[in-house]
């Protein structure tokens, strides 16, 4: 009998915890560029000019946008990178589409004991589905169709065959978390993103989705989803895929009192989601809803550099480095008053950890053997399009790609006993991450908040699905100084006041001991790969193994 995937990643990630580490040599010259050239100020000035007021959020397309992929290219160039994206250029640009959908204040739904108006910002929030001047559906029945989850490695199906089609399917958010035995447990997978839920019930041909939002299960508040969905939203442009008319979402109080009114009881409904047997309910809802988008299409693009290796057999292979370099641009005010989204720890930090990175590789007295590739991607706060279109449209084949190192932020609050790498228990990079990280005199810890799903939202995950074995480190929590829990809490005061905030800003309380520390792991990760023999490979029977074969294969 074979083992589910998940229950593999779990044995992995324990394995790879208490496994020894492996003995890795860093030369004395390495150890000393990246001590020189990662440090306070190559981290700092990056970060502030890109989350500077003057860069106004950095959003998709926008003068920022542009200013931000001018700035980035045009210092690789003057570290002695070459450009790489398309024809010899600096950045590969693409198309997206961005809609604004124009939505009604209130969203009305029929019921047994009447009418129920769901408000604008308060209750609900939504996006347009279709990249189209207007959306919306009439006359449609609500149905709750649990986590609209259909996985049949997993022996699990939402949807028991109901034809859904035209319907608004009310959904729960995450995946079936409360058993070991089931998915990965707490540990999210795919299947508990927004974007799967989305992209399922598409599949079925309904008409909109209604998303449950609880901060547990979303891993944030209703504000941040609600400052999230509450601009332009951006897009690849369509290409004939099935889609749903309007992407939803609704606060868990909004949900239940709809439902009540419909003569549900929520908590009842979502006991029995917990149930392979489980069967979509017709909640006897209905609502129409009518809108208009604002559609444009414009550009955005991915900056890319390269720094050609040095050996003759190797320079072909390349390890690239990833961070995006968007965020939301200007949006609705705080309670400050403040319209600009900076994104300064999301992500200028991460741009700036690779720019200190490539200083520190073109400063080592010899070349690695494999090529090096800084690659800062666009429109990751929209659903990873800058990784997803250089996943589709790559400059290196994903056969040659050796490996691929993400940075999602950067810890600006000092230095930690811990680092976490998330999606550990996946590939050979294991071994690399732990020798370095216990080198610094720090434990590796898997991830350290597996509910929130982070391996599958950020670009590593475009990444994986081409085969390419990956690394995404996050900060550690163990604060050295600091009590005991402080830092896991900090990370949660954080997320519920600051994540995708206009107040994600740099000012003088950041101190870069912690994030050179992790920036150093990363450089060291990276040089370690490219100096190997062999390409890192993914764990048997990891869910991107089979990817990886395809691609080696077709080199």
């Amino acid at each position: 009998m074979s083992l589910p995937r998940s229950l593999l990643s779990l044995i992995a990630s324990l394995a790879a915890v208490s496994a020894p580490a492996m003995a890795v040599d860093i030369p004395a010259a390495v150890e000393a560029t990246a001590k020189r050239e990662i440090n306070a100020a190559t981290l700092a000035a990056p970060i502030r000019y890109l989350a500077s007021d003057a860069l106004e959020g950095r959003g998709p397309a926008t003068r920022g946008d542009t200013l931000a992929r001018l700035y980035l290219a045009t210092e690789l160039e003057s570290l002695g990178f070459q450009p790489a994206g398309p024809n010899k250029s600096w950045q590969q640009e693409f198309d997206v589409v961005g809609t604004k959908a124009q939505l009604p204040q209130a969203w009305s739904f029929t019921t047994k004991s009447g009418p129920v108006d769901l408000k604008l910002g308060d209750d609900y929030i939504a996006g347009s589905g279709v990249q189209t001047n207007s959306a919306g559906f009439d006359n449609a029945d609500l149905v709750f169709v649990g986590y609209g989850i259909e996985a049949p490695e997993y022996k699990w199906n939402d949807f028991k065959g109901i034809d859904v089609k035209g319907k608004v399917l009310v959904m729960l958010n995450n995946d079936p978390d409360w058993d070991d035995k089931l998915f990965a447990g707490k540990t999210r997978l795919y299947y508990g993103r927004w974007t799967y839920k989305y992209e399922s019930a598409a599949r079925h041909g309904a008409a909109g989705v209604i998303i449950v939002h609880t901060t547990p299960s979303a891993g944030y508040p209703w504000q941040v989803v609600r400052s999230s969905w509450g601009g332009e939203q951006f897009e690849l442009p369509a290409e004939g895929e099935p889609r749903i008319q309007m992407k939803g979402w609704g606060t868990e109080d909004a949900v239940r009192r709809l439902l009540k009114a419909g003569g549900f009881d929520l908590d009842k409904l979502v006991a029995s989601a917990k149930t392979r047997g489980f069967k979509p309910v017709s909640l006897g809802i209905k609502t129409s809803i009518h809108f208009d988008n604002k559609v444009s299409r414009v550009r955005t693009g991915n900056v890319a550099g390269i720094l050609p290796g040095s050996d003759p057999k190797l320079k072909d292979e390349v390890v690239i480095y990833s961070a995006h370099h968007d965020h939301f641009g200007i949006g609705a005010p705080d309670a400050k008053g403040d319209t600009i989204y900076n994104g300064a720890e999301d992500n200028a930090s991460g741009c700036a950890q690779l720019l200190a990175m490539a200083r520190a590789f073109v400063a080592l007295p010899e070349r690695p053997r494999r090529s090096i590739l800084m690659l800062f991607v666009a429109g990751e706060e929209q659903g990873l399009l800058g990784s997803k279109y250089y996943s589709l449209h790559p400059t290196i084949p994903a056969g040659k790609i050796a490996a691929n190192i993400n940075y999602d932020g950067g810890n600006f609050q000092g230095r930690t006993r811990d680092m976490t790498q998330v999606g550990m228990g996946k590939s050979s990079l294991d071994a690399i991450a732990k020798a370095l990280v216990e080198r610094q005199g720090r434990t590796l810890v898997p991830d350290q908040f597996p509910d929130k799903g982070y391996f599958y939202r950020s670009d590593q995950f475009s990444f994986a699905k081409i085969g390419v074995p990956a690394l995404y480190f996050d900060g550690g929590t163990d604060f050295i100084g600091k009590p005991a829990g402080w830092g896991r809490k900090e990370k949660e005061e954080w997320t519920e006041h600051v994540y995708h905030q206009p107040s994600d800003q740099i000012d003088d309380t950041w101190v870069f001991d912690g994030m050179i520390e992790d920036a150093s792991i990363g450089f060291f990760a990276g040089w370690l790969v490219a100096q190997a023999d062999a390409m890192p490979t993914w764990n048997p029977g990891d869910e991107f193994e089979a990817a990886r074969k395809a691609a080696l294969t077709a080199n």
